[in-house]
């Protein structure tokens, strides 16, 4: 029974998400959503770059799209960011429908919960969470866009980059400088950096923080049992999203520290900001402050490998998550070492865990690869092959930063843009469910003799 709800839940996923994709690029398409006339492909790709969280584009929202467009493009990227099924709930939720046995299983598989009951309440609390965090954003952003575009348009402006911000689509209705004018601005620099990195680590995350907290204010644990009361995932999370952060600021300030064309200008305090609005970014947001097609190629590659890891699961971000990540490198550790189990932290993770993550970065690199493949043998050499990697990386990572690429690719490219940037939203792991093959009930009883090949 379990593995059938997997396989609903599964395609209830995929196509929800394609669905509201073409859904998106019909709208999107209206003469009524656009300054000027737009092609399909155009709205299909915006539509898309929104419901798959990513931010690359073909064409300038803040020109291209009258106030109803952006407000059909904040809708989808808030339908994105929740995820179809999510959203589904909350609208059953707003309607005081009832949830049924079924849609409650759908949903403790959708979110991964260890058992049924309180699911609901897990849902809400995500809505509230999500809700609150971008008001709270919406109201820092208010007090630079007040000033600068007045009270109706300020609160607008502040409104939409706080939902983009926190579901990390990374698209603006700036222009085509993005956050690049205020790369000297400390207060949207990090309101923004808080934003990204709050959705990045996961509401698993949150929760587990939040009781955390309660059982230290209530003394029911010591008070230096701040961290290690977390549960193991919690601490990986943010464990992995500290070193991240660190290493992708200090390698891209030494990096770029004398580039004229991205941060070589400013002084050492903006630098340091400007490097780590960057290696923020690349976990999965897409806004930038300096140009990402002027960088130096080591810098690229860097943070192409920063966007293939993106942010942690249960949130907002895409990549193979950094909780894989960590789980591999223990493994491997494990093995130099000669032991057996894969330990972290007193713990032992089971072989299925690992056998999951393994599935889950062959998947994101199958479609990284072949969509990089694709592409450079469809454009023109002219183009450098790192930039292609960087905005394939960017698409798969559902990150959104672009090296001045996307809108100068062919249709056809931009349509291999928009496949991977739906299979990096589905997730991997999702990817692989969806087209592996059922399995044989024989598989769960039978045993074959073991035999080694040779390896390395």
């Amino acid at each position: 029974m379990k593995k059938n709800v997997r396989w609903n839940t599964v395609q209830i996923t995929a196509l929800g998400f394609l669905g509201i994709i073409l859904a998106g690029g019909v709208f999107l398409y209206l003469p009524v959503s656009n300054t000027r006339p737009i092609a399909f492909i155009d709205a299909l790709f915006t539509s898309a770059t929104c419901v798959c969280v990513t931010g690359l584009v073909t064409i300038v929202p803040a020109a291209q799209f009258t106030l109803f467009g952006k407000i059909i493009v904040l809708f989808l990227i808030q339908i994105g960011g929740l995820g179809v099924i999510a959203c589904a709930a909350s609208f059953f939720l707003l309607l005081h429908r009832k949830i049924t046995v079924k849609e409650r299983v759908v949903l403790q598989e959708a979110y991964g919960a260890e058992r049924l009951g309180g699911i609901v309440a897990l849902v809400r609390k995500v809505i509230l969470g999500t809700l609150t965090v971008e008001g709270v954003g919406a109201v820092l952003y208010s007090f630079q866009f007040i000033p600068e575009y007045g009270v109706i348009r300020g609160i607008w402006y502040a409104v939409f980059h706080s939902v983009s911000a926190f579901c990390n689509a990374g698209i603006d209705i700036l222009g085509e400088n993005s956050f690049a004018d205020y790369a000297m601005n400390p207060l949207m620099n990090i309101t923004t950096m808080l934003l990204i990195i709050l959705s990045g680590i996961g509401f698993t995350v949150w929760f587990d923080m939040i009781e955390n907290g309660r059982k230290l204010i209530h003394r029911e644990r010591p008070g230096r049992r701040w961290f290690t009361g977390l549960k193991l995932h919690s601490k990986l999370a943010l464990m992995m999203s500290a070193a991240l952060l660190i290493s992708g600021t200090v390698f891209i300030f030494v990096s770029e520290y004398h580039n004229p064309d991205t941060i070589g200008n400013m002084n050492a305090g903006q630098k340091l900001l400007a490097s780590a609005f960057q290696s923020v970014t690349t976990r999965t947001a897409g806004f930038y402050t300096f140009s990402q097609g002027m960088m130096h190629e080591e810098s690229k590659l860097f943070c192409a490998f920063l966007m293939f890891i993106g942010g942690s699961p249960g949130g907002t971000a895409g990549g193979i998550k950094t909780t894989t990540l960590a789980m591999l490198f223990l493994s491997c550790l494990t093995f130099v070492r000669g032991g057996n189990d894969t330990e972290c932290m007193g713990r032992k993770i089971t072989a299925a865990n690992f056998r999951t993550g393994f599935c889950v970065v062959m998947a994101a690199f199958t479609v990284l690869f072949t969509g990089t493949i694709v592409i450079l043998m469809i454009e023109p050499d002219t183009i450098p092959a790192v930039n292609v990697i960087y905005e394939t990386a960017s698409a798969t990572g559902t990150v959104g930063l672009t090296a001045d690429l996307t809108p100068r690719l062919s249709r056809i490219s931009q349509c291999i843009l928009i496949v991977m940037m739906y299979a990096g939203r589905l997730g991997p792991l999702t990817l692989a469910l969806l087209f592996a093959g059922k399995s044989h009930p024989r598989d769960r009883i039978r045993s074959l003799p073991e035999e080694s090949i040779m390896v390395g």
